[in-house]
């Protein structure tokens, strides 16, 4: 696979990752049963391995490092704001109101991935 495809392949599964989590979270503020199915539970964890994996891929490939580049420590720091919020939002908050708040703000941050890696800026707005 060259550079071009794997970073298609990247973007893919991003956008394959962000539709899921918007998914369960909706079924998560409906209190869905559709959120305890088993494909539930592991097709997402799939898509954000291959995500992770494509993403090292791409930076070993083109020579990248977070240290080197400003933008992408801006993307690992909020790669790990969006795993917390989300693990609050659809597994570890005790309320609805705070797995509703911390899915509202995984979203923005997930936002904020996206653009800064359209923009290889870390502050993209």
């Amino acid at each position: 696979m060259d550079y071009l495809s794997l970073k298609h392949f990247h973007m893919g599964c991003a956008a394959a990752s962000g539709a899921l989590f918007l998914l369960r979270g909706a079924w998560m503020l409906r209190a869905s049963p559709a959120l305890g199915q088993r494909w539930v539970k592991i097709v997402p964890h799939l898509i954000d391995t291959a995500l992770l994996v494509s993403a090292i891929t791409l930076a070993v490939w083109s020579g990248q490092s977070p240290g080197s580049h400003p933008w992408l420590m801006a993307k690992l720091c909020a790669l790990v704001a969006y795993i917390v919020l989300g693990t609050i939002a659809l597994k570890r908050g005790k309320t609805l109101a705070v797995r509703a708040t911390a899915f509202v703000a995984a979203v923005l941050v997930f936002a904020y991935i996206v653009a800064v890696a359209v923009t290889r800026q870390p502050w993209p707005f």
